[in-house]
C-alpha cells in the first residue's frame, strides 16, 4: 500500500465551518485528494485566535509578506486591526504544518490568510490584486508549496508526478 502525500487543507474548503460567515467553501474535488493524500485541516484565523462567525477582514498596504514584514495591516471592515491575529495564526498553521511533515498545502483563494498570488484589495468592494495572504505568505518562506482550489489540476499534475 502506497504511503499517502500529507497536504495541508484550508478547513474550510473541506467543508468545516470555519469561514468569517460561519459557513464553509467545501468542495468535492478538494475532499477527492483524500484517496492520495492526508488530508490535515487548518483555519489560521482560528489558530490565531479568532472568533467564527467574524468580521470580514483584508490586507491593506501591501500583501502578507508585507504584513509578515510590518509594512502592511490586517483590518476587519469595520476598522479593527487584526494583524497580530493573522501573524499569530499564520505562525500556528506553518507549525502544524512543519509537525505533520507537510511540504504542501491547499488554502482558500482570494483569501486575507490563504489566498495564494491573488488576494482582495483591501477596500471590501471584491476586486482583487496580486499577492499571497498572510499563511501563504508564510508558507511560501518556509519553502511549503502553495496551491488554492483554482490550481487544483497543478497540484493533481505534480502529486502524479511525484508517484503519490
Amino acid at each position: 500500500m502506497k504511503q499517502k502525500r500529507l497536504l495541508v487543507v484550508s478547513a474550510c474548503l473541506l467543508g468545516l465551518n470555519t469561514k468569517y460567515n460561519g459557513g464553509n467553501n467545501r468542495r468535492e474535488d478538494v475532499l477527492a485528494l483524500e484517496e492520495s493524500c492526508l488530508l490535515i485541516p487548518i483555519c489560521p484565523e482560528q489558530l490565531g485566535g479568532l472568533p467564527t462567525p467574524r468580521e470580514p477582514a483584508e490586507i491593506q498596504g501591501g500583501d502578507g509578506h508585507d504584513v509578515l514584514a510590518g509594512r502592511a495591516s490586517v483590518k476587519a471592515k469595520t476598522g479593527k486591526d487584526c494583524t497580530a491575529a493573522f501573524v499569530c495564526g499564520a505562525k500556528q498553521a506553518l507549525e502544524v504544518a512543519r509537525l505533520v511533515g507537510a511540504q504542501l498545502a491547499l488554502l482558500k483563494a482570494r483569501s486575507p490568510s490563504c489566498g495564494s498570488n491573488c488576494i482582495y484589495d483591501g477596500q471590501f468592494r471584491g476586486k482583487t490584486i496580486a499577492g499571497d495572504g498572510v499563511t501563504a505568505a508564510r508558507f511560501k518562506q518556509a519553502g511549503i508549496a502553495v496551491f488554492t482550489e483554482e490550481t487544483l489540476a497543478e497540484l493533481r499534475l505534480l502529486l502524479t508526478q511525484r508517484g503519490s
